[in-house]
């Protein structure tokens, strides 16, 4: 029988960030296909009742794995978050080219390969929504993290160009900005930074993007959201 239910494919999604959109998008219906590095995605996705397949977003080979198990089981794909870690770091120059190539494909590459993908499905069903976790440090660069600043910025110009060319198909690509999460440990004077006083929570992240993929999000493509406690300065 035909799967009836949403269906949403999660990358790095088997702890922090990527484990809390999986858990609302969950509890709002939708049929999971987790993947991760780890065996966190398998047991989650054992938990919750969808299915996974240990991988990376830097791999051609494993992003095919996740859209193919998830067709084979859902036979459809409705929402799609693409989610990585981080890549290496280092002083600005000193930064090797393959750490420079790896970020590409973690997080440039990553978002095209799935689109190339999934984009056909979702023209099939007649709409569908992207979200892809970037940082609020796209659009005002640290030199504590030069290759995911510099490749979250182009996410945000790709995911623009996508929204561009296949707005009028009814899909839809954005990206959530998150600000200092509890999902990695802060330290305690970090909250200071912030103008809300406090580090965010995971599941504040997961409700945003749960909107953004919703029909009540139907009018919003191409845009960064930022959820970072106001952090950002620019306006």
């Amino acid at each position: 029988m035909a799967e009836t239910r949403k269906v949403a494919l999660i990358t790095g999604g088997g702890r922090g960030m990527g484990e809390a959109i999986a858990r609302e998008l969950h509890a709002e219906g939708y049929g999971l296909a987790l993947m991760s590095p780890s065996e966190s995605c398998e047991k989650l996705a054992a938990e919750l009742g969808g299915v996974a397949s240990r991988g990376v977003a830097e791999k051609a080979e494993d992003i095919q794995a996740i859209f193919d198990l998830a067709m084979k089981i859902y036979g459809r794909i409705d929402a799609v978050v693409n989610h990585t870690g981080h890549p290496p770091k280092g002083d600005l120059l000193d930064i090797p080219d393959e750490d420079w190539t790896l970020g590409s494909d973690m997080m440039i590459l990553s978002l095209v390969r799935m689109a190339r993908l999934v984009t056909p499905v979702m023209l099939r069903q007649g709409k569908g929504a992207f979200v892809n976790i970037t940082t609020f440090a796209a659009y005002e660069p640290s030199l504590v993290f030069p290759v995911s600043c510099t490749y979250r910025a182009a996410a945000g110009a790709f995911t623009k160009l996508y929204a561009d060319r296949y707005a009028a198909d009814n899909i839809r690509m954005n990206c959530i900005l998150p600000g200092y999460i509890d999902s990695l440990n802060h330290k305690p004077e970090t909250a200071d930074k912030v103008p809300m006083k406090r580090i965010g929570q995971v599941e504040e992240i997961a409700k945003t993007a749960a909107f953004l993929l919703s029909d009540g999000a139907g009018y919003i493509t191409g845009q960064n959201i930022r959820v970072d406690g106001g952090i950002t300065r620019h306006v």
